[in-house]
């Protein structure tokens, strides 16, 4: 029905001049008194013409629609299905189209050579940078005062960041290197926890692990870094008690802490783009970026996060691996 209504819209000046045509002749057939069953049979027969035409003509407009509605779908890869033109109308749309459709490659192409050079770029500083931070761990390496461990954690913080700059340009590739394979979950909480030993002790929280003996099917390298995002947040807004990793189920993880807590207008929120919180707004060094990327990698992975706190109580993390639910 709605696409009768769209053919009858598209015709309608036709059908109008029609209804006026009909009414002239209706007029002069009246003035010269012809019969009335030789303009109705006239009439009835210009009607059963006109309708065999206008039932073809529909049904070409049908097929019509349903081209352009498939070619919908392709128009991004390519174009060659456009068909040819029937009136100059038509070719002139075609001709708008391969246009827009060329202008819109150049850009594409532009976009990736100017992202590839720009991970290139960010790729040699990530490894040049490394190696200052390496001499001032030596440095450091002897020295046991306070100052050494704040620079120490300073200097965590720094290769953290790093990290986050490689992360946030891969996670917007389509190259992004995923590797999913079955991996013993264990195993990967426990790298991250050493990991973060230092801030642990530092800051004197406990880690507690529960049943984790289970393997997921994920990528190593991206989950553990979603883990890392987690576990810097815990630290950073818990002052007291523990973070407990542990799951629910075989393919669901939960990371707990005693920390601050999230208000519950800003839990909708946080996984989005540059967005502290009130939290954030505290802690004037937040970023915004660490769950925004953490969301992404885990959307990228088939996984799903979400969120449960409590002001003053703590906060709940769940990473969910099973895929199948979504």
């Amino acid at each position: 029905m709605r696409l009768l209504m769209a053919y009858l819209k598209s015709i309608r000046k036709f059908l109008f001049m029609l209804f006026i045509c009909i009414l002239i002749f209706a007029a002069v057939f009246s003035l010269d008194d012809l019969p009335v069953e030789s303009v109705v049979y006239g009439a009835l027969l210009s009607f059963v013409i006109m309708l065999i035409c206008g039932i073809s003509d529909y049904i070409k407009f049908i097929k019509k629609h349903k081209n352009l509605s498939e070619l919908e779908a392709d128009i991004a890869i390519s174009i060659e299905r456009l068909g040819t033109a029937k009136n100059q109308i038509e070719q002139d749309y075609i001709d708008l189209i391969k246009a827009l459709f060329k202008d819109k490659q150049e850009y594409i192409a532009k976009s990736d050579r100017k992202r590839s050079d720009m991970l290139d770029y960010y790729t040699l500083w990530v490894h040049q940078i490394k190696t200052p931070i390496a001499a001032m761990r030596l440095i450091l390496q002897n020295n046991e005062t306070e100052e050494y461990h704040e620079l120490q954690a300073q200097l965590f913080k720094i290769e953290q960041y790093v990290e986050m700059v490689m992360a946030y340009l891969r996670v917007g590739s389509d190259s992004t290197d995923f590797l999913l394979k079955e991996y013993e979950l264990e195993d990967m909480v426990k790298q991250t926890v050493r990991k973060y030993a230092p801030m642990f002790i530092r800051k004197k929280i406990s880690v507690k692990l529960g049943q984790l003996k289970y393997k997921v099917l994920t990528d190593e390298k991206w989950l553990c870094f979603a883990i890392e995002q987690i576990l810097s947040n815990a630290i950073k807004y818990t002052n007291k008690g523990y973070i407990l990793i542990d799951t629910e189920n075989e393919t669901t993880l939960v990371i707990s802490d005693t920390g601050i807590g999230i208000s519950p207008e800003d839990l909708p929120r946080i996984c989005e783009k540059g967005f502290t919180g009130y939290n954030g707004r505290t802690d004037k060094r937040a970023s915004g970026i660490g769950l925004y990327l953490t969301k992404q990698i885990l959307t990228k992975l088939g996984h799903r996060i979400s969120f449960e706190s409590q002001i003053g109580k703590g906060t709940k993390v769940r990473i969910d691996m099973d895929s199948s639910k979504y």
